[in-house]
């Protein structure tokens, strides 16, 4: 990642910040109705501090979990309401130097950090922090690894980036030792380009997956791979380093490192822990894990997917070495009942079953066709996508997006949207994708929006059909207008 210096605008991202009160009694959130920040407002409301913040554009499901919290929201920026509102201001990420409200805090020198500071600082402090980094896999395994220590009883603090089916909730302060977190590589603000990770102390992490992504941000593999090698080298040499031993990434990772190593994977004859009598079948997965050579005895995990087993694992691994016994794994993956937007049914209407995901990246959208096909071998998979991240809309990912696509029955493709800092020549060239799609047998049309793709979607499925919609936005409700289009059609 760039330093700060080397940013034409440096000297505004470069200055001396105070140092943030050590127990304030209130906090404004500045980009509060992003997923992470929002679950960091919900932090601090557990703790009991006043909570205020702003957005751009405040609307569901955001604006209905603050205002259940009774966490005051205003909508649009305005620098003239902030002296005063809080002891400590956290600035989003969204947030650059000339941002209205960063701005005032900057030049009024008011205490100001970035959230993984925050949550660092004032929640994690000196508890064992368990943190689950990777490309691909991060917001399933960390909720599937709060939910094995909430289960056997130890109350964890967590941050995740999603909604837990289990207990309905992002966050948690919690009262026992550890606080899980989702290690998320993105940078922490504009006064700090560093990945939010660095910021987290574990005393051991999860390394899932590690591929070339968030390309708006790292400019290169090797600049994406640094960012992980510098996060292994915070785990402690008492810590723990779980790694996937099928990704070759990954386990180059260990090279170098302090922490105790352990290699988890199906694939790879070296790893400590592993899996045999693999059955897939409708709703799960029944396997029997093996750690060092040794079955533990059968498991059920609730979920489907090659890759959910392999989080499985990682999370079996950590958990084995926090002091829980293999039978309280078991029944806490037999009972977890995921989170939203990763392979969640939405409902069924006219034997079509509407499914949501939040993949994006070409391999993230390959598994979640996979595991799809496999819950249901027997129905047509009709895949729905919109490319909106800065990633998913670049051409370097056009070969992995056609790739991945036949894994489905057909395809229905949003145009992405060319923004003001994109590059014509690395921008993706849809009609290409689409090509190579239909090359390989599989359907596939195009559409502007939602609304453009919806009367083409319904012209298209039929009775028996899966329609997998992913995007990491709202898709324009497109989950919704279907089912209700479905039900009144």
């Amino acid at each position: 990642m760039k330093s700060l210096d080397a940013f034409p605008d440096a000297h505004l991202r470069i200055f001396e910040r105070p140092e943030p009160p050590p127990d304030p009694d209130s906090v404004y959130l500045i980009g509060i109705c992003g997923t992470g920040m929002g679950s960091l407002a919900g932090l601090f409301q557990q703790a009991g501090k006043h909570v205020s913040g702003s957005d751009a554009a405040v609307y569901p499901p955001m604006s209905t979990r603050l205002a259940a919290q009774h966490i005051e929201v205003y909508e649009g920026f305005n620098a003239e309401r902030l002296p005063g509102m809080a002891d400590l201001y956290v600035v989003g990420n969204a947030c650059t130097p000339t941002h209205v409200e960063a701005s005032w805090a900057r030049e009024h020198r008011v205490p100001q950090v970035s959230l993984p500071e925050a949550l660092s600082r004032y929640f994690i402090r000196d508890r064992r922090s368990l943190v689950v980094a990777g490309t691909h896999g991060k917001t399933t395994t960390t909720s599937l690894l709060t939910h094995v220590l909430q289960s056997a009883g130890l109350d964890p603090g967590f941050m995740v980036g999603g909604v837990m089916n289990n207990g309905n909730a992002s966050f948690s302060a919690g009262t026992g030792r550890h606080f899980i977190v989702e290690g998320d590589e993105y940078d922490s603000a504009y006064f700090d380009k560093r990945p939010k990770f660095m910021h987290y102390r574990p005393v051991s992490a999860i390394v899932t997956s590690l591929e070339f992504d968030h390309a708006d941000i790292y400019e290169t593999m090797d600049d994406y791979r640094e960012a992980f090698r510098a996060l292994v080298g915070l785990v402690p040499g008492k810590g723990l380093l779980m790694l996937n031993a099928d990704d070759e990434e990954v386990r180059a990772l260990a090279n170098g490192v302090r922490a105790r190593i352990r290699f988890y994977g199906l694939e790879n004859e070296h790893a400590d822990i592993t899996a045999r009598d693999i059955r897939p079948g409708n709703g799960g997965i029944r396997f029997t894990p093996v750690v060092n050579g040794k079955g533990l005895g059968p498991m059920f995990l609730n979920m489907s997917g090659r890759h959910n087993l392999m989080n499985a694992l990682s999370v079996l691994g950590v958990c084995l070495d926090e002091g829980v016994s293999a039978r309280q794994i078991g029944r806490a993956f037999a009972s977890f009942e995921g989170i939203r937007r990763r392979q969640q049914i939405r409902g069924e209407e006219r034997g079509v079953i509407v499914v949501d995901d939040f993949a994006h990246h070409p391999t993230a959208v390959r598994a979640t066709l996979e595991a799809t096909r496999e819950r249901w071998p027997d129905r047509r998979l009709v895949a729905v996508f919109e490319p909106r991240s800065n990633s998913s809309r670049r051409k370097v990912f056009e070969t992995g997006y056609a790739e991945a696509f036949r894994w489905a029955d057909a395809l229905f493709l949003s145009t992405p949207p060319f923004r003001h800092n994109d590059d014509p020549s690395n921008f993706m060239d849809v009609g290409r994708v689409l090509d190579d799609v239909r090359c390989h047998g599989t359907d596939a049309f195009q559409g502007l929006d939602a609304d453009a793709l919806l009367p083409m979607l319904l012209r298209y499925l039929k009775p028996g059909d899966v329609a997998l919609i992913m995007s990491n936005g709202s898709f324009g409700g497109i989950h919704g207008r279907l089912l209700e289009a479905l039900a009144t059609n």
